[in-house]
C-alpha cells in the first residue's frame, strides 16, 4: 500500500527480493493541470509496469474493497506513505499484520509530513522506523529504525529521495527477520513524540519576522511542495532557495546590491534570496528576478495580497 514515489524503490526492491506480490493498493487517479487530465499515482504506475494487480478504494473502509482483501489472503500487509489510516479488520487481517516504512525515527514526528517538518525545525538527523501498525497514527511498536544526516543542502525533495531507499533497503532486509521472529517489537515512549501534520498550501506563506535561520529552513522543507511564498506588487513569488547572512534589515524589506545580490529582512539577520519565481515563470536566479524589476530595493514583501488590490 502506497501512492507516492517514496513508496516505488521498496515495491521494487521487495519485488526484486523474490517477494511475490499479490496486489498494489493506492490513491485513485487525480485530476492536474488546465486540462484536469487524471494522473496515476507513482507507485501505480510501477505496479503496471510490472503486471500487478492495482486496487484504487475510494475509501479504505469500504466493504466491498475489504473483502477483495479478504479473498486475496496476504502474509502481511506493508505501507508506504499510502495516506488513509487502516481501521482494525484490516490490519488484523494478514497472518504477520501490517508494517509501516515511516520517515523518521519515531517516535519524533508522528503523522503526513514527516521530512518536511524535520527540515524546517531544522533537525540535522533522521531516519526510517519499520513499525508494526495499530490503529493510533504511527504509534505502533518499532522493530528496527537507522538513521541519516539531513545536509544543510537537503530540500523536503532531496531527502524524500535518500530516505526512500533507505526504506526500501531495510523492508527487504526487516521482512524475512520479522517472519522467523527475530525482530523483537519495542513500545513508543509516548513523553517524547511529537508530530508531523499534513501540510497544506498556507503553510508555505512566509512570515518575515521569524529569524533567517527559521525562514531558511522553512524554505528547504517546503520544497517541492506547498513552496515557500509571498507577494511583491500583488502577485505572488516562490522563494526556492536561500541563504543566512549576517546583518539586519526591516522584516520583509528587500536590499539590492551590485545587480547579482538580493536580501531580506527578517526577525534576525538577513535572508539572501538564490533562486526565486515569479508567479507564472519559471525559476530563475536572483540577478536575473532584478533585471526583470527594476526598484526593489526598499520594497517589502507581504503576507497576502492588499485589500486596495482586491477591492480595485
Amino acid at each position: 500500500m502506497g501512492t507516492p514515489q517514496f513508496a516505488v524503490p521498496p515495491l521494487r526492491a521487495l519485488a526484486e527480493a523474490g517477494h511475490e506480490i499479490i496486489g498494489v493498493v493506492t490513491r485513485m487517479d487525480k485530476p492536474a493541470g488546465r486540462g484536469k487530465i487524471l494522473l496515476a499515482t507513482p507507485i501505480k504506475l510501477a505496479a503496471l509496469e510490472r503486471g500487478l494487480t492495482v486496487l484504487q478504494p475510494r475509501r479504505v473502509r469500504d466493504a466491498v474493497f475489504v473483502e477483495q482483501l479478504h479473498l486475496l489472503d496476504p502474509d502481511v500487509i506493508i505501507v508506504a506513505a499510502y495516506g488513509q489510516i487502516l481501521p482494525k479488520d484490516i490490519l488484523a487481517l494478514p497472518k504477520f499484520g501490517c508494517l509501516n516504512i515511516h520517515a523518521s525515527l519515531l517516535p519524533f514526528y508522528r503523522g503526513a509530513a514527516p521530512i518536511n517538518w524535520a527540515i524546517m525545525r531544522g533537525e540535522r538527523v533522521t531516519g526510517i522506523t519499520i513499525m508494526q501498525m495499530d490503529e493510533g497514527m504511527d504509534t505502533g511498536a518499532i522493530l528496527i529504525q537507522d538513521r541519516i544526516p539531513i545536509e544543510p543542502i537537503d530540500t523536503a525533495g532531496t531527502l524524500m529521495e535518500k530516505l526512500s531507499v533507505l526504506g526500501a533497503q531495510m523492508i527487504t532486509e526487516a521482512l524475512p527477520l520479522y517472519k522467523s521472529g527475530k525482530l523483537i517489537p519495542m513500545v513508543q515512549d509516548e513523553s517524547r513524540a511529537t508530530l508531523a501534520p499534513l501540510l497544506k498550501k498556507e503553510n508555505g506563506v512566509i512570515d518575515w519576522t521569524l529569524p533567517a535561520i527559521e525562514i531558511h529552513n522553512r524554505v528547504r522543507g517546503l520544497c517541492p511542495w506547498p513552496g515557500a511564498y509571498s507577494f511583491l506588487d500583488n502577485k505572488m513569488v516562490k522563494i526556492i532557495t536561500t541563504e543566512v547572512i549576517g546583518g539586519n534589515g526591516v522584516a520583509g524589506q528587500l536590499s539590492e546590491k551590485d545587480g547579482n545580490t538580493l536580501t531580506v529582512g527578517t526577525g534576525s539577520h538577513l535572508l539572501r534570496i538564490i533562486t526565486i519565481q515569479s508567479e507564472g515563470k519559471k525559476p530563475m536566479s536572483a540577478a536575473e528576478f532584478m533585471r526583470g524589476h527594476r526598484g526593489l530595493g526598499g520594497k517589502k514583501f507581504e503576507s497576502r495580497i492588499s485589500n486596495s488590490s482586491v477591492n480595485s
